[in-house]
């Protein structure tokens, strides 16, 4: 059976990472009563990603349900070591949210909702989960063409970083562009608040499953260098 204590350990920290630091960074705008500027959102999940993915892809690298979920319907993780990842990273970013709980004002907190994940009022349920999907898409399919893919150029996971930061810069003002369900289970769970917490398992989820696929099935399948 595959040795699952250094993906547990690797997972929960990238994850506990990305919730932190981007949590941190939203936070940081209520202290100053200032918004804070999406660019400097999108780098600090972008950043986040590409120093936490590169520190841990050499034992898994996921940080992402979603990323997870592409690597088991293509038959690169068995289904308890998918369960395990998945439960690694949702307790990573549960404790992240319980670190920003107790370290900033209970005000910023609760207004923050721990940097937690919400649509724009003029988007719909349906185009929320769209917008999800194929951020994800994006993410997974990097995911899968930089670090997967035998051929793959050695960027570590600077490209997935890159990924996250341009995703959030045009989604993230309509739903915050998670492309994560842990980052937005962990905040969720702590503060309380699960307002449209569906739209961030199901899109993502989408997404990822879809990108895996169809990365595997047109450029993996019949490549012998790419047998998993």
């Amino acid at each position: 059976m595959q040795d699952l204590k250094r993906p547990i350990v690797a997972e929960f920290i990238g994850t506990f990472a990305l919730v932190f630091i981007g949590g941190a960074t939203i936070m940081n705008g209520y202290v100053a009563n200032a918004a804070v500027p999406l660019i400097d959102v999108a780098i600090a999940y972008g950043l986040t990603m590409a120093l936490l993915v590169s520190a841990t892809m050499r034992v898994s690298g996921h940080l992402n349900p979603a990323v997870t979920i592409g690597f088991a319907v293509t038959r690169r993780l068995s289904l308890p070591a998918t369960a395990v990842y998945i439960v690694s990273q949702c307790a990573g970013a549960v404790v992240a949210a319980l670190a920003l709980k107790a370290l900033f004002p209970a005000t910023v907190a609760q207004a923050a909702r721990l940097g937690g994940e919400w649509v724009a009022g003029n988007v719909s349920t349906l185009h929320a989960i769209g917008f999800e999907a194929i951020a994800t898409f994006f993410l997974v399919f990097v995911v899968f063409g930089t670090v997967v893919d035998p051929k793959a150029p050695k960027v570590g996971g600077f490209a997935v970083g890159l990924t996250v930061c341009a995703d959030v810069l045009a989604i993230g003002p309509l739903t915050g562009a998670s492309m994560n369900p842990a980052r937005a289970f962990g905040p969720a769970l702590v503060s309380g608040v699960f307002e449209g917490h569906l739209i961030y398992w199901i899109g993502p989820i989408l997404g990822g499953v879809a990108a895996g696929l169809i990365y595997d099935w047109v450029f993996l399948r019949d490549d012998p260098a790419a047998a998993a």
